[in-house]
C-alpha cells in the first residue's frame, strides 16, 4: 500500500475510533455546570403526584430566589395549606405599567420505576448524550430553573427590568390545577399583581424550530348511557343495551377517524380538531369470578373525553350528540359536562392572537429571533395548561418551552432533556425576558 493512502487509512480509522468515544465529562464552563447541577437538584425533590413534596420544594426554591435578590411570598390559597403556591417578584423601574408573569408548576405526574432505564428521581446525566433523565425534566421542572439562571445572566450584565417580573410556582397542575392556579387567578393577590401578559409551558420540539401555543382546547366529557331488555347470552335479538352503545361508539368511532385522518394527513394540527376518545366502559353482570357469560346485560354505558378547538362550535357538536351519536330512539340517554369556560370574561373565544394586533406577540416573536431562534406555525395545544385561567380572564398568554431537537416525552418513560438544550433555554429566556419587560405602552 502506499504511503500516503496508508497514512489517509489510519487517519480515517482515527476518527472513527473518537466520534465513538463519549463526551468529555466537563465539555461546560464552571456557571453552566452549576446551572445543571441546581436544575438536577430540583429534579431530585419528588413531587409527583399523589404526594408532592411541596415543602421540599420550598426549600430549594425560595432561597434560590432569594439568593438572586428576588422577593419571594408563599401564598396559601387553600384552608388545608399544603399546596403552597409561590410568588417570586423582580421590581421593574416603572411599576405603573402592567407587569410580566412567568409560570411553571412544581407537581409532576407519577412514574413507573421498574420501566425507565434510570430512577426517575436520580435526575441521572448520561455522560455520552448529556441527556438528564427525570420525571419533570421538560414537564416542566426545567422552567424555573431557566428563568431564575437567566435572571442571574441579567443582573450580572446590568439590566434592570422597566416593568416588573413575576415568577409564579403553583400546585396541582397535573390535576386540573383547581387548588392551583384556578385559585391564582380568582384571587386578590392575583389581581394585585396587574398581570399584562403570561408565559407558561409548551412543549418540546422535534425539529430545529421552538413551538409555541396560543391556546388550549377546551374540555368537556360525554358519558352515554344504555337500556335495553335482558335476555339470555344465546339469543339474538333488537335493542340489547350492550348493542345500543355499540351503535354509539361505531358512530363516534367513525368520526373520530375522520378528524384523525386530517391529523395524519398534515391538513391540521393535533390542537386543531375536535378530539373524542372513549375512556371507560362499563357493562355485564357481575358474578364472583368475573362476569355472568350467559346473560346480556339491560345497562351499559361509554365514557368519552371530547376536546375541542375554542373556535368549534359546540352548538353543532351538541346536535351531533342528540342526533347520531346518542338517539333517544335507540333508547340512548347522555350528559355532555363542560369542564371550564368556553369563552373570555368578554364573550370572546378563548386565545391570545399571534399577529400584529397583540405588541406582545410581536416583541417576543422579535426576542427569539434576537436569540438565533426561529418559531414554527403557532398552534392550538392539544390539552390544557394553566394559561387558559389567564386567558379566560382576557390576559394574553402563550406556552412556550426552549426545546428544540429533543422527542415529546412528557409523561412518558424514560423523560429526559439534554443539558446543552437546557442550557440553551437559559439564553434563550434571557432574551426574552429583557424583551417582555422593556416593552412601553
Amino acid at each position: 500500500m502506499p504511503p500516503l493512502r496508508h497514512h489517509r487509512l489510519l487517519l480515517a480509522v482515527v476518527v472513527v475510533l473518537l466520534t465513538g468515544l463519549p463526551r468529555p465529562a466537563h465539555p461546560f464552563t464552571e456557571l453552566e455546570s452549576d446551572q445543571i447541577a441546581r436544575f438536577q437538584e430540583y429534579l431530585r425533590i419528588h413531587t409527583a403526584h399523589p404526594s408532592p413534596d411541596y415543602a421540599g420544594a420550598a426549600a430549594f426554591l425560595l432561597p434560590y430566589a432569594a439568593s438572586l435578590g428576588l422577593h419571594t411570598t408563599t401564598l396559601h390559597l387553600t384552608p388545608c395549606k399544603t399546596k403552597p403556591l409561590f410568588l417570586l417578584t423582580w421590581p421593574g423601574s416603572d411599576p405603573s405599567l402592567p407587569s410580566v408573569l412567568l409560570n411553571s408548576h412544581i407537581d409532576s405526574v407519577p412514574a413507573e420505576p421498574e420501566k425507565w432505564a434510570h430512577p426517575p428521581f436520580a435526575a441521572h446525566r448520561d455522560p455520552a448524550t448529556g441527556r438528564i433523565y427525570a420525571r419533570g425534566a421538560q414537564d416542566d421542572k426545567c422552567l424555573p430553573v431557566q428563568y431564575l439562571e437567566a435572571i442571574r445572566g441579567l443582573k450580572a450584565a446590568g439590566f434592570a427590568p422597566t416593568r416588573t417580573l413575576h415568577i409564579s410556582l403553583v400546585p396541582d397542575e397535573e390535576i386540573g390545577g383547581v387548588d392551583g392556579f384556578e385559585k391564582f387567578a380568582e384571587s386578590e393577590e392575583f389581581r394585585a399583581l396587574n398581570i399584562g401578559f403570561m408565559l407558561d409551558e409548551g412543549q418540546a420540539s422535534p425539529t430545529d424550530v421552538f413551538r409555541v401555543f396560543y391556546a388550549d382546547r377546551l374540555v368537556w366529557r360525554l358519558i352515554v348511557k344504555a337500556a335495553g331488555a335482558p335476555g339470555h347470552g344465546s339469543r339474538m335479538f333488537d335493542g340489547a343495551a350492550v348493542d345500543n352503545l355499540m351503535d354509539c361508539v361505531e358512530a363516534i368511532a367513525s368520526f373520530r377517524e375522520a378528524q384523525f385522518g386530517m391529523v395524519k394527513a398534515g391538513k391540521r394540527g393535533p390542537g386543531e380538531v375536535v378530539s373524542v376518545n372513549p375512556v371507560y366502559m362499563k357493562a355485564g353482570i357481575p358474578s364472583p369470578t368475573g362476569f355472568v357469560m350467559n346473560m346480556q346485560p339491560s345497562e351499559a354505558e361509554v365514557g368519552f373525553d371530547l376536546r375541542l378547538p375554542p373556535t368549534e362550535d359546540i352548538e353543532q357538536i351538541k346536535r351531533r350528540v342528540k342526533e347520531e351519536w346518542a338517539p333517544a330512539h335507540k333508547n340512548l340517554t347522555y350528559e355532555l359536562i363542560r369542564k371550564g369556560p368556553v369563552t373570555d370574561v368578554a364573550g370572546h373565544p378563548i386565545f391570545t392572537a399571534t399577529n400584529e394586533s397583540n405588541p406582545w406577540w410581536s416583541v417576543f416573536e422579535k426576542a427569539i429571533t434576537s436569540a438565533g431562534g426561529k418559531l414554527s406555525k403557532p398552534e392550538i395545544l392539544s390539552s390544557t395548561t394553566d394559561s387558559r385561567f389567564v386567558r379566560q380572564l382576557g390576559i394574553p398568554a402563550l406556552g412556550f418551552s426552549p426545546m428544540t431537537n429533543t422527542p415529546i416525552l412528557l409523561h412518558d418513560n424514560n423523560e429526559f432533556l439534554e443539558d446543552k438544550v437546557f442550557l440553551r433555554g437559559i439564553k434563550v429566556y434571557e432574551h426574552v425576558i429583557r424583551a417582555l419587560s422593556s416593552l412601553q405602552d
